[in-house]
């Protein structure tokens, strides 16, 4: 046997070993793939929609000392485009149905979220003038982004205790026809109908105080 056709074998050797080691490989991998397929489905998950968010734990809802959501008290409710819409109360994580929760009074809905810079600044405003208008209207938190645990520690170290709820796929924002941006403040008439979209962070307690005055007849 010539030297050229010893190599040649050799490197055909070679070749048909690499080709086992690949097969064998793709079996060994092949029962976890099927397993990763399996909880995918069984989930409704897809890699393209990313890891579910993960629980939120009750140690970090007590520690966020948020007040409690607004419930219902039977008041009458307009046809308005928030209604229908139900969502989950970060004080707790139970569900509210946001217009039959704050019928009864207007309220001022402030969407938010917790890496949006001016939300930080506007919503110390929000809660001095809560607690100024008193039982005249309800202010409550809507937080517009997944991130609930990021939320409630971001509220906890800005010390905001107002009432909110997780809007995780803004649905408010998307039911009013507001553009993709925040902060957004929605002032409610007492049935629940829309009276204004504000689409600017407020300046002052006195900024939001006319506002409110000017759309809703509550001064406080």
């Amino acid at each position: 046997m010539s030297a050229e056709t010893a190599r040649g074998n050799t490197g055909w050797r070679w070749a048909l070993a690499a080709v086992i080691v690949a097969v064998a490989a793709a079996v060994a991998l092949w029962p976890q793939f099927t397993h990763s397929d399996d909880k995918s489905a069984a989930t409704g998950s897809t890699t393209a929609a990313g890891p579910a968010e993960p629980a939120v734990a009750e140690s970090d809802r007590a520690a966020a000392a948020l007040a409690a959501c607004p419930v219902p008290t039977g008041a009458p409710v307009g046809d308005g485009p928030l209604r229908g819409i139900t969502l989950d109360c970060l004080a707790d994580g139970r569900p509210v149905d946001l217009v039959t929760a704050l019928a009864g009074k207007p309220a001022l809905l402030n969407l938010w979220a917790y890496w949006c810079g001016p939300c930080a600044e506007e919503l110390p405003l929000l809660q001095e003038f809560s607690q100024q208008a008193g039982n005249a209207l309800t202010v409550l938190t809507v937080h517009s982004d997944p991130g609930t645990a990021k939320a409630l520690s971001r509220l906890s170290g800005l010390g905001i205790h107002l009432p909110g709820v997780e809007d995780s796929n803004a649905r408010v924002r998307t039911a009013v026809g507001a553009p993709a941006v925040l902060p957004i403040s929605v002032l409610l008439r007492a049935d629940g109908t829309v009276a204004k979209v504000v689409v600017r962070p407020f300046t002052s307690v006195e900024d939001i105080s006319a506002t409110v005055a000017a759309e809703l007849g509550v001064r406080a």
